[in-house]
């Protein structure tokens, strides 16, 4: 996401969460400070800012029915309300600044250099936190097969000229997503991922 992307659409967070969680009449929580509270929210919009103004929407209702059923007239921490948002709207693979570093350090270029680019992905989207040594092994694993494939794949078509029309099709759904790893990575050396 482009710089003048994330400013509309922390604005849209603005527009579309937060003010109308206020005019319900939902305040600072009393046991956080003014500044750190304006903090919270500016972190929050700028995570946030991914989200469609329907999801937005869509969050504003959650936030209020949770809010509304425990009794309660204050914002729920930048978390609680991050982990909603994930529900309702996933950020896509290219807005996750964590996607973005992990694809653009060393474990990214590991993981590309070795094939299994993919599965790493398909991890990080469901753990939503850095990867650990068991999450890299799992990742490997999970890959070996698909690894093998396409070798095996590349080297008939570089024999035969020719694959079957399942095993093509198969071959350029895995390019396609090995490709998609390498764009997240260089997306993430533009913008001053991990070194």
């Amino acid at each position: 996401m482009d710089s003048a992307k994330q400013a509309e659409g922390e604005k849209q967070v603005r527009e579309f969460l937060i003010k109308p969680l206020m005019n319900r009449g939902l305040a600072k929580p009393s046991s956080v400070k003014k500044d750190v509270f304006e903090e919270m929210l500016k972190v929050m919009c700028q995570k946030l800012a991914y989200m469609s103004g329907g999801g937005l929407a869509a969050l504003e209702e959650e936030v209020a029915s949770r809010v509304a059923a425990s009794g309660k007239d204050r914002f729920p921490i930048a978390n609680q309300i991050c982990e909603w948002a994930g529900a309702i709207e996933k950020p896509s693979d290219s807005a996750s600044p964590l996607i973005r570093s992990v694809f653009s350090g060393r474990i990214g270029r590991a993981a590309l250099a070795e094939g299994w680019g993919p599965e790493l992905l398909d991890q990080l989207k469901d753990i939503r936190r850095w990867p650990n040594e068991f999450v890299l092994k799992l990742c490997r694993e999970k890959a070996d097969d698909h690894i093998r494939r396409l070798r095996r794949l590349e080297g008939s078509l570089s024999e035969s000229g020719a694959l079957s029309p399942v095993d093509a099709k198969w071959r350029d759904g895995r390019l396609a997503r090995l490709k998609w790893c390498e764009e997240i990575a260089a997306m993430g050396a533009d913008t001053g991922g991990e070194a």
